[in-house]
């Protein structure tokens, strides 16, 4: 069999969104908010909640990360991130913060399944996710460090943590549940 690269139009399929949504709370960098829109696309993110000081598009730079993602990737700004959480929590989300903490567990072993629909809360670059929203979340997962290293870039950790969650949440047919 020949191994031919994909043109981009090749490569894509049809438009899906799965039930994961992403809170993203007083991120500095416009490049990692960039960085997201471009994730939550290539993943199929329903949507993208952007809180307190994090930048918002219309952005240079996370337009430029961003490949124009933020153009059609549903996102939404609120001041108050903890009302956003009572609200998907309402609307039956499980809200689960990306950090490492004394509760934390594996991200190997969040307790998810088919249908679950999900917001994975992200935090600053330096300060991660405030206690009022780890007290907010329903779990709170790491991803093991293997190196010297505590952490990794907040985009990077989402992207892992994104792509585990999709998988854990794949039904028996091996198809995510999203449209």
């Amino acid at each position: 069999m020949e191994n031919i690269q994909l043109v981009h139009d090749d490569h894509h399929g049809e438009l899906r969104r799965f039930p994961l949504s992403l809170l993203v709370h007083d991120m500095a960098a416009p490049e990692n908010v960039g960085s997201l829109f471009r994730l939550a696309d290539a993943l199929g993110v329903e949507k993208l909640y952007l809180t307190g000081t994090t930048p918002l598009p219309p952005n240079r730079k996370i337009r430029k990360t961003s490949r124009a993602a933020e153009k059609y990737v549903p996102h939404e700004y609120a001041t108050d991130p903890l009302a956003v959480v009572g609200k998907l929590q309402a609307d039956g989300y499980r809200v689960v913060s990306l950090d490492l903490t004394t509760a934390s567990l594996d991200l190997a072993v969040l307790p998810v399944s088919s249908g679950d629909r999900i917001c994975l809360v992200l935090g600053s670059e330096n300060a991660g996710v405030s206690q009022a929203l780890l007290d907010a979340s329903d779990f709170s997962v790491h991803i093991p460090m293997r190196g010297l290293n505590s952490s990794m870039n907040v985009a990077m950790a989402c992207a892992i943590a994104a792509y585990e969650i999709i998988g854990m949440c794949a039904d028996e047919t091996g198809m995510d549940s999203g449209k």
